[in-house]
């Protein structure tokens, strides 16, 4: 057995048979064959052999033809890899000793080897474990008849472990067949780990290399509650786990009871909880999870796999079916929040830029193309006559940028007018507070804006200077940074003194053990994935705000992440010890 830790990004615990991405998704059925049937396996591995070793050399005679023979020699190698009769009889052992299917077999000694030259301390030699996995792929396509399995049309359950996930790959996930997945790589606010979150998938990302450890059936158990994967768990661990997993369905059961119940402190101090959401389809999932509207409405997915953008129509439809769900119920719409980490095809002649983090993205490439602006900014105009729509620019960190925003929305408006189309004049405008500038000139922002919604993601990330997709700095990026909270709390003292509301909407809002510290600050409004609404609810209506306001004034004079982090676990831990 061996645990790995990596980043906890979505609750829950699953076990499971491994499905690995790097194989091409050729599934191994089982891992076992019937005792004394080795005979008609080590047959059907050794015509799988042969297949492999002349398709190789088929590749070759191609490609020396086409390119030239020091080219074709590649896959002479392979041939004469796949030939080697040393690695015959070490799969042939583990099929007559271990009782092991052929595919396993294989599976087995191929990442054996590819481990063992990834451990060498030679760039070159470690690089030829990408040439051990081609082969591992070569031999189960003919073992497996060519099958291959997509995500989204599997038909059997699986814990997918990969090296990393897109999140357009993520958003095909089938909960129903894929239990939990784990990456290689990847942060705590990525998209595919939001996306994860969105479906209620556990998952854990950023647990560095494990793939060649890992074969297609393993059993594996992904806890996304410690974010920790467990390879060839022993019978003991099994156990605690599938206690946990019961225990932890129960848990969900009892919070699904709160849907209908207000977010409100046992001192009856009342609290908006909000959903965030991707695609139109979530809004259901916040209904169904109790939030009182959407407080985040990320716009980027009409993007997603595109090569030309999305029409008015298209932005139209999208916004209003998310309106007439939330009848009576504020939708705050995100403009558009392209650029660095997002999934789009959109371009822009500045899209090849050294350091895209702090380069043309989100309002920047908003104010660069209008055309693209503009189109969205008549779409969700024309939508907030259905509804309470409000309007919010990302990424704002200079008070001209915001006031540029406001004057083309207001141009769109006069176009509207113009034309008889019917929309909200008045519709709140808010901003973004995502950056360190906006937040240090929160006071002169607040006198602009209808309300305020604190992006934690990217203010984390600016302020500490750490990439929050970037797992080697992860020891970093830490919601509890002193110089976040007191950013933080600059943002909340200026917007009570404009009397304006504040939302957060990052993934700081949905982990419960920031609740208590974010109340205690001042906030009243939470927005956040839907699964975790049930959550933050439940603590909500565990506390009285006295408590939480004690938490807040010993965080704030702490001087340690480490030490806010463990200080708001323990407080935390009182209310939910399900969660935690």
């Amino acid at each position: 057995m061996e645990i790995k830790r990596g980043i906890a990004v979505s609750p829950g615990v699953a076990i499971g048979p491994a499905l690995v991405l790097d194989t091409e998704l050729y599934r191994i059925p089982q891992r076992f064959i019937e005792p004394g049937s080795y005979p008609d396996e080590i047959t059907r591995l050794r015509t799988a052999l042969k297949l492999a070793a002349d398709e190789a050399r088929e590749n070759q005679r191609i490609v020396s033809e086409k390119i030239g023979e020091q080219y074709g020699g590649i896959f002479q190698a392979h041939a004469l890899m796949i030939e080697d009769p040393g690695l015959r009889t070490e799969i042939e052992s583990l099929i007559r000793d271990q009782g092991f299917t052929a595919e396993y077999a294989v599976s087995r000694v191929m990442r054996r080897r590819a481990k063992m030259l990834e451990s060498l301390n030679q760039a070159y030699l470690s690089a030829r474990a990408a040439d051990i996995f081609d082969l591992e792929r070569r031999i189960l396509k003919y073992l497996l008849g060519r099958r291959q399995e997509q995500l989204h049309k599997l038909k059997q359950p699986v814990i997918l472990l990969a090296h990393d996930l897109t999140p357009s790959e993520t958003a095909e996930l089938d909960k129903q067949y894929v239990l939990a997945f784990a990456t290689e790589v990847g942060g705590k606010t990525s998209h595919t780990a939001i996306m994860a979150g969105v479906l209620g998938i556990p998952a854990v990302v950023g647990v560095g290399r494990f793939l060649t450890e890992v074969s297609g059936s393993d059993q594996v158990i992904v806890d996304g509650n410690k974010g920790l994967l467990i390879l060839d768990p022993d019978v003991d661990t099994l156990e605690h786990y599938e206690e946990a997993r019961r225990t932890f369905v129960h848990f969900e059961e009892e919070l699904a009871e709160l849907r209908d119940l207000p977010a409100v402190t046992k001192d009856g101090v009342e609290i908006t909880l909000l959903g965030n959401i991707e695609f139109p389809e979530e809004a259901a999932a916040c209904l169904e999870r109790g939030a009182s509207g959407v407080g985040l409405y990320r716009t980027e997915f009409l993007y997603l796999g595109r090569k030309e953008d999305p029409t008015e129509e298209e932005h139209f439809q999208a916004y209003s079916h998310v309106v007439k769900q939330m009848p009576g119920k504020p939708v705050v719409i995100r403009t558009l929040d392209l650029g660095a980490d997002k999934f789009s095809s959109v371009t822009d002649p500045h899209s090849q830029e050294r350091n895209p983090f702090l380069g043309v993205r989100s309002i920047r490439l908003c104010l660069r193309n209008l055309k693209l602006f503009k189109t969205q900014m008549r779409a969700i105009l024309r939508a907030s006559a259905l509804g309470d729509v409000r309007i919010m620019f990302p990424m704002i960190s200079t008070l001209l940028e915001l006031r540029q925003s406001k004057m083309i929305l207001a141009d769109v408006m006069d176009d509207l007018e113009d034309e008889g189309i019917p929309f909200n004049r008045k519709l709140p405008i808010g901003t973004m507070i995502e950056v360190p500038s906006a937040a240090i000139m929160a006071d002169r922002l607040a006198t602009e804006v209808d309300f305020f919604s604190l992006g934690t993601n990217d203010l984390i990330q600016y302020t500490l200077a750490a990439d929050r997709t970037n797992e080697n700095v992860a020891s970093l990026y830490n919601a509890a940074d002193p110089a976040v909270l007191r950013l933080i709390d600059l943002v909340l003292k200026a917007a009570k003194n404009a009397n304006i509301p504040v939302t957060v909407c990052g993934e700081m809002s949905g982990d419960p053990i920031y609740t208590l510290l974010l109340l205690g600050m001042g906030v009243r409004q939470l927005s956040a994935t839907p699964h975790n609404i049930p959550e933050i609810k439940k603590l909500i209506r565990s506390i009285e705000m006295k408590e939480a306001t004690e938490v807040a004034e010993q965080v704030m004079r702490m001087d340690t992440a480490r030490n806010i982090t463990n200080f708001l676990r323990e407080k935390a831990r009182r209310f939910l010890p399900e969660a935690l």
